[in-house]
């Protein structure tokens, strides 16, 4: 079965398009990741497989249904997303913005399951000890773990993440990824957008490659090769594969 499926789908703004004529299929329980340059189209078509943008044309599926059909809270009973940036002026405690995961199920306040759910992923992400101080005072990468239990919260079936390494020591990084191999055990499907291609190439993961709005190369570990490499970041690399995983090592930038 298909968590996510593209059929056709192009997007763009004022004119300018961003995403051409993308097809691709996302199989339930998988995890993908999304490779490419700076404005590639990754965050775009993360935002498009989330709902929050709305395709020009084509349509984007989950489960089979066209997922802009579905109402809000429908759509967050299967998709989790993470973006970029979340900031906020107001003192709001840690565990105030984590329970705001629940929102889809909260109708005029919290049940004590939503609590109970709320505490979990905060003990899950290892923030517990953060639940009463204000999010507006924490670190970057404290934040960042905030949000990531925030999504955990909400219990969806697919969860987007855009950038998670973002802000986070090398330390939390490992931790994140522990918590990656959890919700993969659990049966969920994760697609993430990742700049760094030296932590991408040690995954168990599928990978998408964006290039100029168009997906240059989806597959296992067998699409990082130089031609790829060098087509979508315009890069000489050198591959070693000697331990049996995959070192990227940048040798110089091509000229534009």
């Amino acid at each position: 079965m298909n968590a996510l499926q593209a059929r056709g789908l192009s997007f763009g703004y004022n004119g300018k398009a961003l995403l051409r004529e993308i097809d691709f299929e996302i199989k339930d329980q998988s995890f993908v990741v999304l490779l490419g340059r700076n404005g590639s189209g990754k965050s775009t078509l993360l935002k498009l497989m989330a709902g929050i943008l709305k395709p020009k044309s084509g349509r984007m599926e989950i489960y089979a249904e066209d997922i802009n059909n579905m109402s809000y809270s429908r759509r967050a009973e299967f998709i989790g997303f993470l973006s970029q940036s979340h900031n906020t002026v107001f003192p709001y405690s840690v565990a105030e913005v984590v329970i705001t995961g629940r929102a889809p199920y909260i109708f005029y306040s919290p049940s004590k399951k939503d609590v109970e759910k709320a505490v979990e992923s905060m003990e899950r992400v290892g923030i517990i000890h953060l639940r009463d101080k204000p999010y507006n005072q924490l670190s970057g990468g404290e934040r960042q773990l905030v949000m990531i239990a925030r999504v955990l919260a909400q219990e969806p079936r697919i969860i987007l993440f855009d950038e998670p390494l973002t802000f986070l020591d090398i330390y939390n990084q490992m931790q994140f990824f522990s918590l990656i191999e959890q919700l993969l055990s659990n049966k969920l499907t994760i697609i993430m957008v990742i700049h760094d291609l030296m932590i991408a190439s040690r995954l168990e993961a599928d990978y998408m490659m964006l290039s100029e709005g168009k997906i240059a190369a989806y597959g296992g570990k067998e699409i990082f090769t130089r031609d790829n490499i060098r087509k979508v970041f315009n890069i000489e690399c050198h591959l070693d594969e000697k331990t049996g995983e995959i070192d990227l090592i940048p040798l110089k930038p091509l000229r534009p």
